[in-house]
């Protein structure tokens, strides 16, 4: 698991998030997609009903560095 805000790109350990349950199921069909054998993307957003806030989850593997941008690969790196 890797956690970071996305505003300052600085890592987090740790983060609570409340979801409604209409979020919930949407976080739940992203995750099924982000399993499939060649998913749509790589990543989704996930944002509240006024699009003021949003979850951005993403499917990653550190060990395939090319596929990050430079920035969030930096991060991870520094994670280890």
């Amino acid at each position: 698991m890797f956690i970071i805000d996305d505003e300052i790109n600085k890592k987090l350990d740790s983060i609570t998030i409340f979801l409604t349950k209409n979020e919930i199921y949407q976080l739940i069909g992203y995750a099924k997609q982000l399993l499939e054998e060649n998913p749509p993307s790589d990543h989704y957003h996930l944002s509240d009903e006024e699009y003021r806030k949003e979850i951005t989850i993403c499917l990653y593997d550190p060990r395939d560095k090319k596929k990050s941008n430079p920035i969030i690969q930096k991060l991870i790196n520094e994670d280890k």
